[in-house]
């Protein structure tokens, strides 16, 4: 799996303030889905994906980047899928990505048109704000809100294969960074595990009279 790294930093496309929260994903180019069966298009290719949350304003901004600029004269779309608590919704096991649940989507056209908010496009780059009052929480604080960015081609959904990309891979990105995928959390609570028993050992060791 791709390694992703995780800045917690400004970006051009945002303003740091001390209301706004934010993370970006980076995503390596050309890295385009073996299930997916159509043209390797730069722009449908993500390079990196932001998110960010303003509390004082209650407003997303989404930015992304892309492997080239978009071009009009051949099919495609944006989705980002929003995971607003409940997720109940995670089509993508049969191509790996079974980590992305949502359930609420923003469909971004290359026209710059889009089902919630407001969206401009500048050459490879893409922005979209969109109030927190059209993305109403499920059940999660909007800093643990998780989006993911998938393109794809053609002018509707047909079918799975027509997915070029995500970012991040098989995981969701909040304000705070990359949802560690349940793989993740396993190694990670193995890794405590031996740590504490080695801890254990030593301390056991150490009482033994010499």
């Amino acid at each position: 799996m791709p390694k992703f790294g995780v800045l917690l930093a400004a970006l051009p496309l945002f303003v740091a303030t001390p209301a706004l929260a934010q993370a970006t994903v980076f995503d390596p180019v050309g890295d385009f889905l073996p299930s997916y069966v159509f043209d390797h298009d730069a722009d449908l290719d993500v390079t990196s994906f932001s998110v960010s949350f303003n509390d004082a304003t209650d407003m997303f901004l989404l930015g992304a980047s892309l492997a080239g600029p978009v071009n009009l004269d051949e099919e495609g779309f944006y989705v980002i899928g929003v995971n607003t608590g409940t997720g109940v919704i995670d089509p993508f096991d049969d191509i790996g990505q079974g980590n992305v649940t949502f359930n609420q989507a923003i469909v971004l056209q290359k026209d710059g048109s889009v089902n919630l908010g407001t969206a401009s496009f500048v050459g490879n780059v893409f922005t979209i704000s969109v109030p927190l009052s059209l993305l109403p929480s499920t059940g999660a604080d909007p800093t643990a809100y998780g989006f993911n960015l998938w393109p794809r081609y053609g002018e509707g959904v047909t079918g799975n294969n027509q997915i070029s990309d995500f970012a991040p891979n098989n995981a969701l990105l909040t304000v705070n960074g990359v949802v560690p995928e349940p793989a993740t959390w396993m190694t990670m609570l193995l890794g405590f595990g031996l740590a504490g028993a080695a801890l254990r050992f030593r301390r056991r060791r150490d009482r033994v009279p010499a």
